[in-house]
């Protein structure tokens, strides 16, 4: 799963992508002069339910969920007058997820682009170029949907009626000015518009980059969060300078400052949240891994996930809670006791969920 960081010029975004990912791009720079320049780097999801079980089975390879984060350059300062490039709207189309950074820190020598510093305005304005955006992709595609039922002769009709009611909602909510985000759609709808890569119905976490010594809430800066959107501060500058030491001089710059939990982790976690991600875990004295899946993946899916094989030739799943099986000293133990749970295909496996899955090709 892979989310774009982007914000307005001077917001901080290569900062925060620096914090995040441990990278080491150079930052201060006002703007890419509309070049497009994206940089990856994938990252660990900090989960103690991980080290816990690694710690139990002192496995050769500890493996934990990964959330790949790419920093997406190309907004100029003529954003929200001339609207956004397009190959910036072609890289954040591809994305699962959005994570805007909005600046909230001061320094003079950095000036904002729109000469003051408004987080409020900053948001909003680049969820109108969104929106913007959005409905030109609509209007496209209801302009060759009214081609086709015209011309007939190729999809079903009633296939071709459906889509355009599908987009004769988007265009309703989009003309209110309202991001698609909240929009109620049916799996089939979700599948219909998965390949136009509408950004008002991505998820979005707003992340405000702040001073050093800022305290306020993410809700005292940016007010209250739309359906599918999700705020967060983050002292970027500060994050960073953590994420560039080693894993001793990070523990003790903590420990000095009294921070329980870095901001890094906290934006990491709900990233894969944002995504409506969640982990269940393989193990044994090879590897402990954390898997991937959404939250409505079922035993099937999680098999699958794992290898092919294992789903070509599911024949059942022993799941357990991770720390009712470190309660019980271990799967072997989990067994003998009949903690283990038998389920079929079609179980919705649950977060955090230990699962062996039984096969036979």
């Amino acid at each position: 799963m892979k989310l774009g960081i982007f914000g307005l010029p001077a917001s901080g975004k290569t900062t925060v992508f620096n914090a995040l990912t441990g990278e080491n791009l150079t930052t201060g720079t006002m703007s890419s002069g509309g070049r497009l320049e994206v940089h990856t780097a994938v990252v660990d999801v900090p989960d103690l339910r991980v080290e816990k079980l690694s710690a139990f089975y002192k496995p050769k390879k500890t493996t934990h969920a990964k959330v790949t984060y790419a920093d997406i350059g190309g907004l100029e300062t003529k954003t929200g007058s001339e609207g956004i490039p397009g190959p910036l709207l072609n890289q954040l189309s591809q994305m699962d997820g959005l994570v805007h950074v909005v600046r909230v820190f001061d320094n003079p020598a950095i000036p904002h682009s729109a000469g003051s510093i408004d987080p409020r305005r900053d948001i909003e304005t680049l969820e109108t170029e969104f929106i913007l955006n959005d409905m030109l992709v609509v209007e496209r595609r209801l302009a060759k949907l009214a081609e086709e039922r015209q011309k007939g002769g190729g999809r079903d009709k009633g296939v071709v009626e459906r889509e355009i009611q599908l987009f004769e909602r988007l265009q309703e909510r989009l003309g209110d000015e309202r991001p698609l985000r909240g929009m109620e759609c049916t799996e089939e709808e979700n599948l219909v518009l998965s390949g136009f890569g509408l950004l008002t119905k991505k998820p979005q976490l707003i992340l405000l980059n702040m001073d050093e010594n800022d305290t306020r809430s993410a809700e005292e800066l940016a007010g209250s969060m739309q359906q599918g959107v999700q705020a967060l501060t983050l002292q970027g500058a500060l994050e960073m300078e953590i994420a560039q030491l080693s894993g001793e001089e990070a523990a003790e710059f903590l420990a000095e400052y009294g921070i329980e939990q870095p901001g890094r982790e906290r934006v990491i976690q709900a990233s894969y949240d944002l995504l409506q991600l969640q982990s269940f875990f393989t193990v044994g004295e090879d590897e402990v891994r954390a898997w991937t899946i959404t939250r409505t993946a079922t035993a099937l899916d999680a098999a699958g996930t794992i290898h092919s094989d294992l789903a070509r030739g599911f024949i059942r799943a022993e799941v357990i809670d991770y720390q009712e099986l470190l309660d019980l000293d271990g799967l072997a133990e989990a067994r003998k006791q009949g903690r283990l749970r038998t389920e079929g295909k079609t179980y919705t496996v649950q977060d955090g969920e230990v699962v062996h899955i039984r096969f036979n090709i």
